[in-house]
């Protein structure tokens, strides 16, 4: 199997080259590479890209993800979530091949406190959740075998995330505010990555099991919640930190005003990817347990 992944550079794609790597022979891009073409703002260099190497599957780990900035410039955040792709799913389409894409819970308008389901109908409140949901709405339209996984909170131990800003900033502070009404389930880049390794390997003898799939880790927490549980992870290992067990308080999303809205529910019902694919998801915080180890 030849694989062409997109994003290598991100976190899922970084984990993506090593889980994908058992499978064949993997081109990996990101937008410097300069033989072959991964700017996603260059669409007729994509499909050239596409048409050069003849994969059997495209893997997308590239997109638009700062999203404040994408309030500020939505063309670009189109051109990369949407655009981009489709011209992906159009070429792998037209040489057979097969694409996984990634999206994700802001696509949903973040209302009630039920897990969203795939058949939900969704609602995004920010230019970067409609320009994901175009995105992949015009993956699944141009590409009859394309997988596309919904996910959220996404963190990694390479490059910065979450509980790195919160284990800096209870070293320097006795006293941290932190979100406490919005909810999701913190997901590693390495479960994304393993996951569409596995769902990769079905889709070749299943090709019926290509289409729309929620893939996070299970259980749920808040942002507070998940502060708190990464400063015990350090304690317990010894780390000295100046914000005490209670010293994080709870506040609510208005105390931290941005530019683009946030959903306050991210909870995404996984039981079709785990019914379809034979998975038990871990819960949220085996993967944070283990990504916190790894950065201290």
């Amino acid at each position: 199997m030849k694989i062409l992944l997109f994003g290598m550079g991100g976190q899922v794609g970084w984990e993506l080259q090593r889980s994908l790597a058992p499978l064949g022979e993997v081109v990996a891009l990101d937008s410097s590479s300069t033989t072959l073409c991964g700017d996603f703002t260059n669409l007729d260099g994509l499909a050239a890209t596409v048409e050069a190497v003849r994969p059997d599957f495209i893997v997308n780990a590239a997109a638009h993800t700062a999203v404040d900035k994408a309030e500020s410039e939505p063309e670009l955040a189109r051109t990369i979530n949407a655009l981009a792709p489709e011209v992906l799913a159009k070429a792998a389409q037209r040489i057979g091949a097969g694409i996984v894409h990634y999206s994700t819970d802001y696509v949903f308008n973040g209302g009630g406190t039920a897990r969203w389901k795939e058949t939900d109908q969704p609602a995004p409140l920010n230019v970067y959740g409609q320009t994901k949901l175009e995105g992949e709405r015009l993956v699944a339209a141009a590409c009859e075998r394309h997988l596309i996984f919904r996910t959220s909170w996404v963190y990694a131990a390479r490059g910065g995330n979450f509980a790195k800003t919160m284990l800096r900033l209870a070293a320097e502070r006795e006293r941290l505010t932190v979100i406490d009404d919005q909810f999701g389930a913190p997901t590693g880049a390495e479960l994304l990555a393993d996951v569409t390794a596995h769902a990769l390997r079905d889709i070749v003898s299943h090709p019926e099991h290509a289409g729309l799939y929620h893939l996070t880790a299970s259980g749920e927490t808040s942002w507070h919640g998940y502060a708190s549980y990464v400063l015990d992870i350090a304690r317990a290992a010894g780390v000295a930190l100046k914000t005490g067990p209670d010293g994080i308080a709870a506040v609510p999303t208005s105390a931290f005003p941005t530019p683009a809205q946030r959903p306050s529910n991210s909870r995404l019902d996984t039981s079709k990817i785990q019914a379809t694919f034979g998975l038990t998801l871990p819960d949220w915080r085996s993967g944070v347990d283990r990504m916190v180890r790894e950065i201290l």
